[in-house]
């Protein structure tokens, strides 16, 4: 018997997931609208501009698994639509620019699409972390056209430089290993650290900007391209 009542709870597992996945199919079909998008912004900066403001991009979906977790820990009871309604980050990208001039142009140019609704803008570049963690967050609203109707679907999108991204991945691992108890001595060192990349970013953009003046003088100095 108790053979048989596992069984038959795996069961209902397996098919409770199978649903969570046809019904967060949407949120997969909202992600690829936003990859295009983007991707077709930054081949036009290529084409026209001879310049990527986009050096990559990685999209990921939630798993069931981890929403089913995170309604849990908020004390909701485990539905598709409470899921819908308040967890907004099932779907979101990351971009990753050369220079922080570049976030805000990408931030721009898509909150300006016609298609795209912007619900909530976080700055955490002007207004860092206390822990330093900079990056910008946007979340939006982007339609996605089925074949019986129009969905209006949540994406986040989180938009950093190369070195914000080193500092982001770097920072997450540590408070995986130490479970979120890091010790005081090395979040000191991880804000310091944040300190210097952002110098580190504002210097690289001076002298990108420079190269920049010594073009208009100089046409023959070919622009840095990013790829």
């Amino acid at each position: 018997m108790l053979e048989l009542a596992g069984q038959a709870a795996r069961t209902n597992n397996t098919k409770l997931i199978n649903d969570w996945k046809n019904g967060l199919l949407v949120y997969k079909f909202a992600l690829d609208e936003v990859n295009t998008k983007l991707e077709i912004l930054n081949e036009e900066f290529q084409y026209i501009h001879n310049y990527n403001p986009i050096e990559h991009m990685k999209s990921r979906l939630k798993s069931p698994e981890s929403i089913i977790a995170k309604l849990r820990r908020k004390d909701l009871e485990v539905t598709l639509d409470n899921a819908r309604e308040h967890i907004h980050d099932i779907a979101g990208i990351r971009i990753i620019c050369s220079f922080t001039t570049d976030i805000y142009k990408i931030m721009d140019l898509l909150s300006r699409q016609s298609d795209v609704q912007v619900l909530k803008v976080k700055d955490y570049i002007r207004s860092p972390k206390p822990n330093g963690y900079r990056s910008a967050h946007l979340l939006i609203l982007i339609p996605v056209f089925l074949s019986d109707r129009v969905e209006q679907v949540p994406v986040e999108i989180q938009i950093r430089t190369v070195a914000m991204d080193f500092w982001a991945s770097l920072e997450h691992k540590i408070y995986y290993k130490f479970d979120s108890e890091v010790p005081e001595s090395i979040t000191d060192q991880l804000k310091d650290s944040a300190e210097l990349i952002d110098l580190l970013d504002k210097r690289m953009l001076a002298i990108n900007e420079e190269v920049q003046d010594y073009k208009k003088d100089d046409p023959s100095i070919l622009p840095i391209i990013i790829s």
